[in-house]
């Protein structure tokens, strides 16, 4: 899918502020190497050939001088008539950063991608899937994957029984209605907005337990539609995923895999 197949009133907030502490390299993530490059880098290469998008803005930690040259050497390859390259600060929590990105969209931006620059390897089909839900009509879509573990709830557990186990099982969840959830996550931007809006004034804890911006629709009350995903979108968290990541792009494929 090329830009030109997809609306030019489309654009890509790609969220790199993250601190990457549980990398263990004592840098941001984004700045993380990463197949000869840095994780940033190859998020951002792949929206470009995804073409979902004529405007990227990068949310970076605020200050870092660095991560901002990168994404000024990239903006010097971009090709003629690629899409307009932004960058921002981001804030103290994941929506605060995501709210900087939606404040610096230029302004006939009608839907937006959100997407963690921690999942780099992202195949261009996900993000087309998503792309082409939000051009059918819907106003809020998510990539997902079945969840092959089984999946337990758990409570702390007190009294003599603290003393064999940290917690209890106190249900089991049904598989087959669960899904693991991914970036880009596709929004109408008016609806992101305005459950961004909604959320400002969240208590505290009601805030901390918003792990998307999927959750910030569903509370407005609207469909939160869902399309497949992908088990190469892995999101780079701790030192494993990384070992797997560069597997991935040391593999006869290539990094990238094309899938149907």
């Amino acid at each position: 899918m090329s830009e030109s197949s997809t609306s030019p009133l489309t654009a890509v907030v790609l969220v790199a502020a993250g601190s990457g502490q549980r990398l263990g390299y004592g840098m941001p993530k984004a700045a993380v190497p990463l197949g000869g490059d840095t994780i940033l880098i190859h998020a951002l290469r792949g929206i470009v050939a995804a073409g979902v998008g004529s405007q990227i803005c990068v949310v970076l930690p605020a200050g870092d001088d660095g991560l901002r040259a990168l994404c000024d050497d990239f903006r010097a390859e971009l090709a003629d008539g690629g899409p307009l390259l932004t960058v921002v600060s981001g804030g103290a929590t994941r929506a605060d950063s995501v709210r900087a990105g939606l404040a610096a969209l230029v302004p006939d931006v009608e839907a937006v991608l959100v997407h963690d620059a921690a999942r780099a390897l992202t195949p261009e089909a996900v993000f087309h899937r998503v792309a082409s839900a939000l051009a059918a009509g819907a106003k809020a879509v998510i990539p997902a994957i079945a969840v092959v573990d089984t999946v337990k709830t758990v409570a702390a557990t007190t009294g003599t029984a603290a003393g064999i186990a940290p917690e209890v099982v106190t249900g089991t969840a049904p598989r087959e209605d669960l899904r693991a959830v991914q970036t880009p996550q596709g929004f109408e931007l008016a609806t992101l907005l305005a459950a961004h809006q909604a959320a400002v004034n969240l208590p505290a804890e009601a805030a901390a337990a918003v792990t998307d911006d999927a959750m910030l629709v569903e509370m407005l009350g609207a469909a939160v539609h869902v399309v497949r995903g992908s088990s190469q979108s892995l999101k780079i968290t701790t030192p494993l995923d990384l070992i797997l990541a560069e597997g991935l792009l040391e593999g006869p494929l290539g990094g990238r895999w094309v899938e149907g």
